[in-house]
């Protein structure tokens, strides 16, 4: 700004508000700018002239836009308290204005064009809104210098900038500026604590920190995509980070902090997590984060918080009926929950209030309780095995304080009393988990005359709760299997006939199932959909029948799949292993005397089903289930059929074990290794009611080691670096007037119909009315013409046309996903009109092969419209870029599988995957509840199409 004389900087500083250059001179407001300066404490921002020089502006010359910003920032700058030897310490001007402070003043400044940063150069703001992500990098090469991580802070993916991930820091909550970009971006908001997400950023984590500080970091800030990286002998390492939505809670703790020189007993209660450090607890988390370090990945639980209160009226009534008058009660409770106990009270508490108080407290420093003849102890449990038909026989004893127990008494009288009363009157308390560990154990290991069994599945936990080796006759056999699996990678593995070259993983997974199959043990192969599940077993199969120099005296292999996979097995069969003989059973006209003559049988589950009273009386080889989740419901008639079925062998393949809940993995394992689990109502008593009921995360833990070994999963981003990027994007549809009330009028009259139906006849029986509720809802929100005679049009459809006619005209495939057979027609209407070639896929198509293989080869062929249970497996659409999810599944793996259909070996381009919802409707729901779910075992899991799965908490989220 031009000025004829500058002025006297002194005055400027002694009144902020008396403007640079007026005498007799007033600025022209249009040629201000205003600067955006960094410093250590965060992003300041100030009004200067075109030389950079501090200027004062008056509102009133400015126009719209200006002026409010002005106008606001005058008022916070008149309003700051500096003091003239600070402000030149910190280098800032008395009228700069912290954003950190004043976040509300962002918005305004938005709003202008001709923001600078401190060299005066311009400063962009971006339109769309982003995502951060904070990345910890680590180079593990090094160890010599010291492991540790780095935190970078940077945006998801920003597709206005040719790099993925531009380096920010935050201003406020909702915006993020790039020094190199020079632009301010929106984000999604990370709460109110963002100005002390520097400290996680820059900043050196040793590794055996980083589970910890990811702890705080989940804790105090929302919508953070957080990754973690090893670089480590020229491979990257992508950490898998798993969110659990099975919370765990607080507990009431009563803390033994001491026993004063009066013996005067020092208790104090607060909330903590069990296998969460108290130090950690204390500050208050909400999460805490855990390393699976053979499984490169991190564990996310969130922790819900404990009704204290309740908690301290329990204890204070407890204890009050301990005090020998009113008056010495009131005078107990000090800050912070401590309570001082004199001699007398805290004897009388100990023996009398304490035993009743174990079901609702944990216990932390009882060792500290031995002048009151109340001590912390650690059983000592001993185990004598030797060989039986299908278990390890023996006894089993626990030592208490030179006290010996039988392993059944001691359970009883734990759980009578939750304590155990010892010869010299000592009452001995023992840490809970401890005791539900060996509950499980016994349960299931107990025999008809009280001996003591062991399968062979439990004998890691058995030896886990032991301070040394359990001996006898058949363990060391046991013992030696699990050992065997860390040197299977140094094996060297020969696939006579293979027609193809093994990845490094895919060899790493033969070696895998050969083990099992050499030790007659069955496993689940539950790669990542996309990472050649079908080669390996056929690798496998090749090792065992011996290529063109066959084996002789082998019975055939029987292979069970969906219907839909048929063609690609006996395909793939001929593809990479020519030499093995192979027969279809299927057909009315099926032979099974035929297919005997074959090394290889393909067959279905529904023939299984329809043929098992001929099938149960063959003895196979091996049999081997593809897409195992078919036999996830245990009382289907196709599950119990596999179950009959009579193999030496046996090995099921998916990309999702489970997808609901725990009984689909005891019916696996059920198919697998019969004797693993007991009956389903072991399993439910041992693992289902913990787990999914009390949120038991000990016990979680406790399944996670049993079946680790005999689940073989690797993530696509962990073992296939090579393979291009997929990016998500969901795209939004508004409901026009008409729809959203015709939406609405039905959503408020099931959610009544529904809720009184609930109330008389309970929420089994409202399953189909719900189902009926979700399915037209669902229609109503993308595909209201079906139910509306045309009358009101999909607000999704120019949405999804828009995308189809760009992405071809810039040279892309696409394959569409539907649900409902109605979008799929509207769409093929659409495209036929607009003279774009495409395919379509359902149910109903018999030459799917045909379909694929000019979807795939024809370049005049560019939209392929799909089912999605049709395209969810056994398809190879790799010609295909882009993938549109027409509507929301309730099953995010099903999804998860059908875009993998696209993102597999064999795919060079970057993936681009949309989901089309409509706002304020039930699909914005289901994305919620996706997210809601819980983990189970490896897989994030959600309720299938009939919704029978839902609770009624679920249900007043879907339709409130």
């Amino acid at each position: 700004m031009d000025y004829t004389d500058t002025g006297d900087i002194t005055r400027f500083f002694s009144n902020p508000m008396v403007p640079l250059g007026t005498d007799g001179k007033v600025a022209t407001a249009s040629k201000f700018k205003v600067m955006l300066c960094m410093m250590a404490d965060g992003l300041y921002v100030k009004i200067v002239d075109r030389k950079l020089n501090p200027l004062y502006v008056d509102p009133a010359t400015c126009h719209a836009e200006g002026s409010r910003f002005v106008r606001a920032f005058n008022q916070l700058s008149n309003n700051s308290n500096f003091s003239g030897s600070s402000i030149w310490n910190r280098g800032l001007l008395p009228d700069s204005v912290s954003l950190n402070e004043n976040p509300d003043l962002m918005p305004l400044l938005v709003a202008l064009t001709n923001v600078v940063d401190q060299n005066g150069e311009e400063i962009k703001f971006a339109k769309h809104q982003h995502q951060l992500q904070l990345q910890y990098l680590c180079n593990s090469n090094r160890p010599e210098k010291g492991i540790s991580y780095m935190g970078l802070l940077s945006l998801c993916s920003c597709p206005e900038l040719e790099e993925k991930s531009p380096v920010v820091q935050v201003i406020t909550s909702e915006y993020a500026y790039s020094y190199k970009y020079k632009t301010v971006y929106p984000i999604i908001s990370v709460g109110p604590n963002f100005a002390n997400l520097r400290t996680f950023v820059n900043e050196q984590v040793k590794p055996a920190d980083l589970a910890s500080v990811l702890s705080l970091l989940y804790s105090y800030f929302s919508n953070i995509d957080v990754s973690v990286t090893d670089l480590k002998d020229e491979r990257i390492i992508n950490y898998d980070i798993v969110n659990r939505n099975t919370d765990d809670k607080y507990i009431p703790t009563l803390v033994f902090e001491e026993i004063d020189t009066q013996n005067a007993l020092y208790v104090r209660l607060k909330g903590t997590v069990p296998g969460i450090p108290m130090q950690l607890s204390d500050l208050g988390l909400t999460a805490y984060v855990t390393r699976v370090a053979e499984e490169v990945k991190f564990i996310v639980r969130h922790i819900e918080a404990a009704d204290m209160d309740a908690a301290s009226d329990l204890l204070n009534a407890a204890i009050h009926k301990c005090a020998p008058s009113k008056k010495e009660s009131r005078n107990l409770l000090f800050d912070n929950g401590l309570y001082i106990l004199p001699e007398e009270m805290a004897g009388n508490f100990l023996f009398h209030q304490l035993p009743h108080l174990l079901s609702e407290f944990r216990i932390i420093g009882a060792e500290k309780l031995k002048s009151y003849k109340v001590k912390a102890v650690y059983p000592k449990l001993n185990v004598k095995l030797s060989s039986g038909i299908d278990f390890l026989q023996g006894s089993a004893t626990v030592e208490v304080e030179n006290q010996t127990f039988t392993l059944a008494d001691l359970i009883k009288k734990f759980s009578t009393n939750r304590y155990l009363q010892l010869a010299d009157g000592t009452r001995a308390i023992i840490d809970s988990d401890y005791m539900r560990r060996l509950e499980r154990i016994y349960k299931h290991n107990r025999g008809k005359k009280g001996e003591f069994k062991i399968s062979f599945f439990d004998l890691p936990e058995v030896e886990s709760l032991l301070d040394s080796k359990v001996e006898g006759a058949g363990v060391k056999a046991s013992r030696d299997f699990y050992a065997g699996f860390a040197g299977l990678q140094q094996e060297k593995l020969a696939v006579p006939g293979l027609n193809a070259t093994l990845r490094s993983y895919q060899e790493d997974g033969v070696k895998w199932i050969k083990y099992l199959y050499d030790n007659n043990i069955g496993g689940c192969l539950a790669d990542d959909m996309g990472l050649g599940k079908t080669i390996q077993t056929i690798s496998a199969l090749l090792s065992i029948y011996g290529g063109k120099k066959k084996k002789k005296g082998i019975k055939p292999s029987l292979i069970v799949m969906p219907k839909s996979l048929l063609f690609n097995w006996k395909s793939e069969l001929a593809k990479f292993a020519p030499s093995l003989t192979v027969s279809t059973y299927y057909g009315t006209q099926r032979s099974l005397d035929e297919a005997k003559q074959s090394q290889i049988i393909l067959t279905t589950y529904s023939v299984v089903r329809n043929d098992i009273e001929v099938l149960e009386k063959e003895q196979f080889h091996y049999v081997i289930l593809d897409e195992s989740q078919n036999i996830k419901n245990v009382g289907a008639l196709s599950t119990k059929a596999v179950w009959l079925l009579n193999a030496e062998h046996r090995l099921a393949i998916s990309g999702t074990p489970i997808e609901n809940n725990l009984t689909e993995l005891y019916s696996l394992f059920r198919f697998l290794n019969p004797t693993m689990f007991g009956s389903l109502e072991e399993f439910n008593a041992m693992y289902t009611y913990p787990i999914q009921k009390e949120n038991s995360a000990e016990c979680a833990e406790e399944l996670r080691r049993k079946v680790f070994p005999f689940i073989l999963r690797r993530l696509k981003k962990n073992v296939l670096t090579d393979l291009p990027d997929l990016t998500e994007q969901v795209l939004y549809a508004e409901m026009e007037p008409d729809q959203a009330k015709f939406y609405e009028e039905r959503r408020a009259d099931y959610y009544d119909q529904i809720h009184s139906k609930i109330g008389t006849e309970g929420i089994g029986k409202s399953q189909f009315l719900l189902f009926q509720a979700l399915s037209e809802l669902r229609r109503i929100a993308s595909i209201p013409e079906s139910l509306t005679d045309g009358r009101i049009a999909s607000p999704k459809i120019p949405i999804l046309v828009e995308k189809l006619e760009d992405a071809v005209a810039n040279g892309h495939k696409v394959v569409v996903f539907f649900n409902f057979i109605a979008g799929l027609d509207i769409a093929a209407e659409h495209l036929n009109s607009a003279g774009i070639g495409f395919e379509t896929m359902t149910g109903a198509t018999h030459n799917r092969q045909e379909v694929v293989t000019r979807f795939q080869n024809d370049p005049k062929c560019k939209v392929l419209l799909m089912t999605l249970k049709t395209g969810g497996v056994g398809l190879n659409l790799t010609a295909a870029d882009t993938v549109i999810i027409f509507e929301p599944w309730w099953n995010k793996s099903a999804e998860l599988q059908a875009i993998n259909r696209l993102h597999r070996i064999g795919q060079t381009a970057k993936v681009m995957s949309y989901s089309v919802i409509t706002s304020g409707t039930i699909e914005e729901r289901i994305l919620e509840l996706q997210q809601q779910k819980s983990l189970l075992v490896d897989n994030i899991i959600s309720s299938d199409g009939s919704a029978k799965n839902l609770t009624e908490e679920d249900i007043n989220f879907i339709l409130r």
